[in-house]
């Protein structure tokens, strides 16, 4: 098998690599029949240098690879025909913006394996760049809320060399005593609430939580799906039932809305599922968050102020909930500041692609490499000789 690691060519530009040069060096002396190149970039976080040191082809043409290892998605004037290509397509929720992507990936009979849906027996995820996404979203909501009220000023993430400079920088700040609530409880979320640890915020429960008393400093609450979504019929909350049945729940959020300054949305959203709240909800008087760090950048999705992604440069803008429409950030203290970047790893490159990588090594290219007897592949392969796979069948009038 080759496998060729692709340059990222999607605008604006992403620095992550799904393979770190040590890791391309390790996969060859674990898999002597194993090729790995990687294409020249100029863009991402390791140079071709590094590669070149490490013992591995850098090439400019991989159209005589075998699997193509991407990060996003892949343009679609770039995929070439007939192979087996790995990245995060963004097709799996019906999103619009890539429907076209899929129809092409169909067209030239491309094997496409999403990251996103790669899973053991359990179905529980093998890989993401989750909890970097959730590092880096917090760390932002905690700028963006200095910026706002003009309190203290954060270093972008993207201009600290790791993330140790990162969770140093966050130290260095007095965070006053906001309240915030941390929606999910998966690697988004604990990586978002590690910053919040590192910057003193204390952790705080949903009942006391609910009470809106004062507090000496800032508090955070992790909410999980039973926190805010309740069944319609008043049935008690089953986690597995939710996930198989989400249409049959409602929103049970809105009771946290007096009592939160600054909401982080780092849970997974199935279209399906009650969103958090409504337009509407947000012109009441007593909606009080705002700052909005949306990590999981659904586009009008479960938040209805998340109208696009914003990119790292230029990762805010105000929301107007009464004109529904975007402002320039910082502009008016009464309107919600959204923090909604898509690639928020990106900002911390070096580490997210090492742990990626890892991830990667350990818990999917065995099943790549070798017989994948629990379906690992099969299970995240959404296209293949023109088709829609099993699993993937519901996307049949998404790309028709």
């Amino acid at each position: 098998m080759k496998i060729g690691v692709i340059r990222e060519e999607k605008v604006p530009a992403d620095r992550r690599v799904p393979l770190v040069p040590e890791q391309c060096k390790l996969l060859k002396e674990q898999y002597p029949l194993l090729e790995v190149v990687v294409q020249s970039s100029n863009i991402r976080c390791f140079t071709d240098d590094e590669y070149k040191n490490s013992g591995i082809q850098i090439v400019d043409d991989v159209s005589d690879c075998d699997v193509l290892m991407g990060v996003k998605e892949v343009p679609k004037d770039k995929l070439i025909p007939g192979k087996t290509y790995f990245f995060f397509s963004h097709t799996i929720k019906k999103q619009p913006y890539n429907r076209d992507l899929l129809r092409e990936v169909l067209k030239r009979n491309i094997r496409l394996i999403d990251y996103e849906v790669l899973t053991d027996k359990k179905g529980l995820r093998l890989i993401g760049f989750g909890h970097f996404a959730g590092l880096v979203g917090a760390y932002n909501g905690l700028l963006t809320w200095g910026k706002k009220n003009d309190l203290y000023d954060l270093k972008p993430a993207h201009d600290c060399y790791d993330l140790k400079e990162m969770k140093g920088e966050v130290k260095k700040v007095t965070i006053p005593a906001v309240r915030i609530a941390v929606t999910g409880n998966g690697r988004v979320a604990n990586g978002a609430i590690e910053i919040l640890q590192e910057a003193g915020v204390k952790r705080m429960e949903v009942v006391d939580f609910l009470k809106g008393e004062k507090t000496d400093g800032p508090v955070y609450v992790q909410l999980e799906p039973g926190d805010y979504n309740k069944h319609k019929e008043g049935k008690e909350f089953d986690l597995m039932h939710f996930f198989k049945h989400p249409g049959e729940y409602e929103n049970n959020f809105k009771r946290f809305i007096p009592h939160t300054d600054i909401l982080i949305s780092a849970a997974y959203w199935d279209p399906d599922a009650p969103v958090l709240f409504e337009n509407d909800d947000m012109k009441q008087d007593d909606f009080r968050i705002k700052v909005i760090a949306d990590i999981t950048c659904d586009i009008q999705g479960s938040i209805p102020s998340t109208i696009r992604a914003c990119t790292i440069d230029e990762p805010n803008y105000d929301y107007d909930p009464w004109s529904e429409e975007e402002k320039p950030p910082f502009s008016d203290e009464k309107l919600v500041t959204v923090m909604a970047v898509d690639n928020l790893p990106s900002e911390l490159p070096v580490d997210a692609s090492r742990e990626f990588g890892e991830q990667l090594i350990k818990g999917v290219l065995p099943h790549l490499i070798g017989s994948d007897e629990d379906d690992v592949i099969e299970r995240a392969t959404i296209a293949k000789d023109g088709k829609l796979t099993k699993y993937f069948e519901y996307l049949r009038d998404y790309v028709m």
